[in-house]
């Protein structure tokens, strides 16, 4: 599946009495909340010596991408253009592979 067809897919769940601001309000608020809760399975791991629940990491990292490809249709943008965009951003920044000198010394 590519990012497009998953776009494409999530949004016939999306709530067609919202506005396109109230999409786009619904779609930032919401992914702000699952990253959450995906930090709050992290957090229990590290410090609460639980072990880490991978499956439920992965079904808030999907609720997480839902979130992302509904801001994304808001702008009019698709997930695959999104991807590119970060990848062409990330060869840039970072030509050969991450190096945490150029991560200090980056002008961006």
């Amino acid at each position: 599946m590519t990012l497009d067809e998953y776009q494409q897919l999530a949004a016939r769940t999306l709530s067609p009495a919202q506005t396109p601001d109230e999409r786009l309000a619904n779609a930032a608020l919401g992914l702000t909340g699952e990253a959450g809760e995906v930090a709050e399975h992290v957090k229990k791991h590290l410090f609460h010596a639980t072990p880490l629940d991978r499956d439920a990491v992965v079904k808030e990292l999907g609720d997480c991408l839902w979130y992302v490809a509904a801001l994304a249709g808001v702008l009019g943008v698709s997930l695959d253009e999104v991807g590119a965009t970060n990848i062409d951003k990330l060869r840039r920044r970072y030509p050969d592979g991450f190096s945490s000198e150029r991560s200090r010394t980056r002008v961006e």
